[in-house]
């Protein structure tokens, strides 16, 4: 694409260059070339980034006072965003292959022009997969499953019956979505457990990306749903029943039990355990290794804008930073006393 067409496409001023002037791929200031585009954010990686190789450079206006004669210079308001979008549409599109020799591919199945589906790959009967998706080597699709346009299906992804997926939508190798819930009742006689019916269904939305061998339950009774837009990280685990809203993050090894809500724009971070039966707002954002207790609910009501809520129960950082200086007095005084 040349530089005007990327403008015209994404938006922002060229404040200085040549619009004709081809780019082919995007990169870091230390490794780009000239048909690469880069980015700055602040006054220092401006002025690295003006100096290196790249044929063309996005950063926010004012941020240096003059550019170098030869350089191709973009503004924008959001110059890293701008680079990202740059760097999907400059991604090369992968050819489709059609269906792999070696694939198996089941009855009554309905697969739109464009697909590709992979050597040793498992589509039972009753699934429709649709225009320009790939389901790569070795994924299982699960009888009566649906998925969109333009999706990703990587190696080894376990897809269980009846799940539907949007358009769009990216799955990591070795996800497995739609399993059972982990629900069980127990006898209060003999001690037995008994499984509680897991005959719902998983419905993810369009544009959601799930990371490598994450799992996602399909609901027990009714659905579990991922909202459109919504990232789900490496190793993150969502139960049974689960409602998680439109664009929200979810980092690697958070786990979150059955029938939890959240919010739209949540930002969940690692290593969160969030119990059943949870309310997280909208735009809660939760620290690493946060943690909620079942039944609870979580807002940002009477909080600032952008306020991270840390350790468990989840507050805000202030109250978990007075409260250990709190115990570290008294922990300092208890010694001193003990000495005396």
């Amino acid at each position: 694409m040349t530089v005007g067409e990327l403008i015209e496409t994404l938006g922002g001023r060229l404040a200085q260059g040549d619009q004709e002037w081809g780019i082919d791929g995007v990169s870091s200031r230390e490794w780009a070339a000239p048909s690469d585009v880069t980015f700055a954010e602040d006054a220092a990686a401006a002025s690295a980034a003006l100096a290196s190789y790249a044929g063309l450079v996005v950063l926010r206006a004012g941020c240096v006072a003059n550019y170098p004669a030869e350089k191709n210079v973009v503004e924008t308001d959001q110059p890293r965003l701008w680079f990202a979008r740059a760097g999907q549409l400059l991604k090369p599109i992968l050819p489709a292959t059609g269906v792999h020799p070696s694939a198996v591919v089941g009855e009554f199945v309905q697969l739109a022009e464009n697909i590709t589906i992979g050597a040793g790959a498992v589509i039972e009967n009753y699934v429709h997969i649709g225009l320009g998706t790939r389901v790569e080597a070795g994924a299982v699709i699960g009888q009566g499953t649906q998925i969109g346009e333009f999706c990703r299906i990587y190696p080894r992804v376990v897809i269980y019956p009846g799940t539907r997926i949007g358009n769009q939508v990216v799955v990591h190798a070795g996800a497995v979505l739609g399993a059972d819930g982990f629900g069980y009742v127990r006898d209060s006689v003999t001690g037995a457990y008994t499984q509680f019916p897991q005959q719902g269904t998983l419905v993810i939305e369009d544009e959601v990306e799930i990371g490598a061998n994450s799992t996602i339950d399909r609901g027990a009774l009714r659905q579990t749903r991922i909202g459109r837009g919504t990232k789900i990280d490496n190793l993150v685990h969502v139960g049974h029943n689960c409602d998680i809203g439109e664009d929200v993050i979810l980092v690697a090894l958070t786990g979150i039990s059955g029938s939890s809500t959240v919010g739209n724009g949540a930002v969940i971070a690692g290593q969160v355990g969030i119990g059943d039966h949870v309310k997280i707002g909208p735009g809660v954002i939760l620290g690493g290794q946060a943690g909620v207790f079942s039944g609870s609910k979580v807002t940002n009501e009477g909080l600032k804008p952008g306020t991270v809520l840390y350790g468990t129960p989840a507050r805000p950082l202030r109250q978990v930073l007075r409260e250990q200086a709190v115990l570290a007095r008294l922990a300092k005084r208890q010694k001193t006393g003990n000495r005396e």
